[in-house]
């Protein structure tokens, strides 16, 4: 269920100014607090996703990041077993194999 945020319009009582309630997203949002009774808006809240950080991550992930090295000339940070390290653009056999990470 979806955590949602709720502010006080008026002062904050023993859930403090902002308190945050699990819903449904079905559910209709609170206009009062269900402790004090006092008017509450909802807030807009930013989703939390997950992004990959570290290469491994983003290997793990399913992506494969390649950072350029030299002209035509591309390193593979997220080189799986059997894969170049390193790409060259007029060498296909470099080419990681995305067959290994894709599938129908």
């Amino acid at each position: 269920m979806p955590n949602y945020d709720y502010e006080h319009l008026d002062a904050a009582c023993a859930l403090g100014r902002i308190f945050e309630r699990f819903q449904s997203i079905h559910d209709d949002p609170f206009t009062t607090c269900p402790i004090c009774g006092a008017p509450v808006r909802r807030l807009i809240s930013k989703p939390m996703i997950s992004v990959p950080r570290s290469d491994a991550e983003i290997r793990d992930a399913g992506f494969t990041k390649l950072v350029r090295r030299d002209t035509g000339v591309y390193e593979n940070v997220t080189a799986r077993e059997g894969e170049s390290r390193y790409v060259h653009h007029d060498k296909p056999e470099t080419m990681p194999d995305l067959s290994r990470v894709l599938s129908d």
